[in-house]
């Protein structure tokens, strides 16, 4: 083809020479599941099957981690079937990955007249043309990349448009999507007990009534991320802004706080053990265990059942602290409340430190018989512990169980007068005191 003189060059050369050059040609069938490769050259040679699934192809072109041959999760893939679908001329640049090397490809698809049938036409891009694109578009990512997903919603049309994955690329996606059937879908990706809330939330007629004009709203849950793995993320809504008031128009984002919702949660949990946990040995603290007795008195009353409790009283402890300094005595009641919580672990029991050298322990379903026994065998466990510098200790254990009358007061009289009855007894044992 003689190049030197434009006005010469024919469509039938130009046809040719583009057929010669492109690198990829497909027609893909989506109602049957099919695609037909007419032409592939360099790096298609080995990406592309000669025929094969047009939704196995969609998934390989962009249904992937961006630069990276990884697959998004199963539950993901629901959603190929609508990216496959394309309404008018459609281009759009991706990135696939061959033998671990990412390669910038152009895609345009042509529908043809027949319906879901397309004329696909692939070209790998150099590289080296988009290095200033690349470094922007990193930039632009260091500030947005915790924005994970975005769309475009009108409730009125139930459709959605402009949806941006920024996990899969960093350009607005092709979905033939209705906004009720997004979020029917997505709905899986949501935490079990996040579900309900998120189908509240995005309920068209929610979103109607309860956003104004401009006006946003936001809540954190757990979703499943392309990985597989749940992250925390803020849902925001935000109604655009028109001068239609039947309008309702809506930009959606999810946006990942995963690392900041874990800090934050790990902060909660300081200041809850704070609140809980008795600041010398670990274990529940006074006002908690008291709550613990309390709650299980209710329920009692609630549900019936049966439970226990009981009182631990360390032995002539003051010895410990005149012979050993109070150092050793904070030392070996924190031993003692490890070798109480550690024993009681296995059980559907709370043990907590009432004060001083006296601990509680809450036995859940537990008769007489039973906690008795318990009582016995954790008696003999802290006889038979060596603590540090001190050696051997023994405590004297008080038991009752709670009934639906009880309060709080009335049970821990009981349990106070068996322990009183241990000490009375020679120490190193165990009392109880039932109605």
């Amino acid at each position: 083809m003689n190049t030197d003189n434009i006005n010469e060059i024919t469509l039938e050369e130009a046809m040719r020479f583009a057929g010669s050059n492109v690198d990829a040609v497909v027609i893909a069938d989506g109602r049957n599941d099919t695609y037909r490769t007419l032409i592939k050259r360099g790096v298609f040679e080995t990406f592309l099957e000669k025929d094969g699934s047009y939704h196995d192809l969609i998934e390989k072109l962009w249904y992937h981690l961006n630069n990276s041959s990884d697959s998004v999760i199963e539950g993901y893939r629901v959603f190929i079937p609508t990216a496959g679908k394309f309404v008018g001329k459609y281009s759009k640049r991706i990135n696939i990955s061959v033998d671990n090397v990412t390669h910038i490809v152009q895609m345009t698809v042509y529908p043809m007249k027949s319906e879901e049938v397309y004329l696909i036409i692939l070209d790998e891009l150099d590289g080296s043309q988009y290095i200033d694109e690349t470094l922007t578009t990193k930039k632009v990512d260091t500030i947005q990349d915790t924005y994970l997903f975005s769309m475009y919603v009108d409730l009125v049309k139930d459709t959605t448009n402009s949806i941006s994955i920024t996990e899969i690329s960093d350009e607005v996606m092709n979905q033939q999507l209705k906004y009720s059937d997004w979020r029917l879908m997505i709905v899986n990706m949501i935490w079990p007990e996040d579900q309900d809330i998120f189908l509240e939330r995005t309920d068209p007629e929610y979103l109607k009534k309860n956003l104004s004009v401009g006006r946003t709203s936001s809540y954190d849950c757990l979703m499943m991320n392309l990985e597989g793995k749940y992250i925390w993320v803020k849902l925001i809504f935000r109604r655009a802004e028109t001068a239609n008031p039947d309008d309702f128009r809506f930009v959606f984002m999810v946006q990942d706080i995963h690392e900041s919702a874990e800090k934050l949660m790990t902060t909660l949990k300081t200041y809850e053990d704070l609140a809980l946990k008795d600041p010398l040995t670990g274990i529940y603290n006074h006002r908690q265990i008291e709550s613990e007795m309390e709650n299980t008195i209710n329920g009692i009353r609630k549900d019936g059942g049966s439970a226990a409790m009981m009182i631990l009283d360390i032995d002539f402890f003051k010895r410990v602290n005149d012979l050993y300094g109070h150092s050793a005595g904070d030392a070996t009641l924190v031993h003692f409340a490890q070798v109480i919580d550690g024993f009681v672990a296995g059980m559907k029991a709370v043990a907590g430190r009432w004060g001083g050298e006296e601990f509680v322990v809450v036995l859940y379903n537990a008769d007489a018989d039973k906690a008795v026994s318990i009582a016995e065998a954790l008696r003999e466990r802290v006889a038979a512990e060596n603590f540090d510098k001190i050696g051997n200790i023994t405590c004297s254990i008080g038991v009752t169980t709670i009934s639906a009358d009880d309060s709080i007061s009335s049970a821990f009289d009981r349990m106070d007068k068996a322990v009183y009855e241990a000490k009375s007894s020679g120490r190193n044992c165990v009392k109880a005191v039932f109605r």
